[in-house]
C-alpha cells in the first residue's frame, strides 16, 4: 500500500501516468496477499482436520452417543466376572424375535478331559442352558431351558422315552420338571470306536431357574443317570441370572 504514493512522487508533476506502469507496481503487492490468503486458508484447514480427529479419537464411553457406545438392539448389562470356565453369550434371534442368553456346553463330568476319550471309558455329561427374552429387552424373561448331553460308548446308557423324568433336589427341595424332550441323537467315532451321543432338553419357568441358580446344592436324577452340579456349572448359571434385570 506504500508503494503507490512512493511511486506517484516518482513519476512527477506534469508527466503522464500510463495505466500499464500503474497495474505492474499495484499487482504484485496483491498477488502477494492473495497467495498468503491461500496459505493460511490452507493451514487452518488443516489444523480443523487434526483437531476433529484428535477429538473423534479421544471420545470415551461416557461421552459416546447411545447408539455408538453399545450394539444396537441388544440390550447390555455390566455384570461381575464369574471364574467358573463356561462361556455365556448374549444375542437377538430375529427369526423367533427374542433375545437369548445362552450358557454353551459346559462339562458336568470327566473333569477337563477330552469328551470322546472320556467318553470310551465312562459317560460323560454336559449342560446346556438358556434364558429367552421376548423382544429386544432383559427385563422380562418368558422361559428358560435346561440340555443334558450324555456321551457314551455303552449304548445302554441311552434314555427311552420311559426314562427321561427330570428330578432336581435343590438344598433339599425336590422338583418335578416333567419329561424332557430328545434334542439330539447320534454317533461320533474315535479311533474307529463308536461314541453314543444323547441330549435331552425341558423348558421351565423362570423361577424354577432362579431357585436353581441360587441353591447351593443341586442333584440331577433322570432314569437312571444320577449326577450332581458342580460349584462351577451354579457359578455359570448364577452368571447369567444376573444378566437379566428382574
Amino acid at each position: 500500500c506504500l508503494r503507490l504514493p512512493i511511486f506517484l512522487l516518482a513519476v512527477g508533476p506534469g508527466k503522464s501516468l500510463d495505466s500499464t506502469d500503474l497495474a505492474s507496481e499495484i499487482s504484485p503487492p496483491f498477488t502477494i496477499r492473495k497467495s498468503n490468503w491461500k496459505y493460511i486458508m490452507k493451514r487452518i484447514f488443516l489444523i480443523s482436520l487434526c483437531l476433529l480427529l484428535l477429538q473423534t479419537l479421544n471420545l470415551g464411553p461416557n461421552s459416546m452417543p447411545s447408539s455408538l457406545a453399545k450394539p444396537s438392539g441388544v440390550p447390555v448389562v455390566n455384570t461381575p466376572t464369574l471364574d467358573h470356565g463356561g462361556k455365556i453369550e448374549t444375542k437377538y434371534d430375529g427369526f423367533n424375535h427374542e433375545t437369548i442368553v445362552m450358557l454353551k456346553k459346559m462339562r458336568v463330568t470327566c473333569g477337563g478331559a477330552n469328551g470322546l476319550k472320556s467318553a470310551l471309558t465312562q459317560t460323560c455329561i454336559s449342560m446346556v442352558a438358556s434364558l429367552h427374552c421376548p423382544g429386544k429387552q432383559l427385563d422380562y424373561v418368558r422361559y428358560a431351558k435346561l440340555q443334558f448331553v450324555f456321551e457314551s460308548k455303552d449304548w445302554d446308557q441311552r434314555h427311552p422315552l420311559d426314562q427321561r423324568e427330570l428330578f432336581l433336589v435343590a438344598d433339599g427341595k425336590q422338583l418335578q420338571l416333567g419329561r424332557m424332550v430328545l434334542a439330539k441323537n447320534n454317533v461320533e467315532y474315535d479311533r474307529g470306536i463308536e461314541v453314543m451321543k444323547e441330549a435331552l432338553e425341558v423348558l421351565v419357568p423362570y423361577k424354577i431357574f432362579d431357585m436353581i441358580a441360587r441353591s447351593n446344592t443341586v442333584e440331577v436324577k433322570i432314569g437312571k443317570s444320577r449326577f450332581e452340579l458342580q460349584e462351577k456349572n451354579l457359578d455359570a448359571l448364577r452368571d447369567m441370572n444376573i444378566r437379566v434385570r428382574l
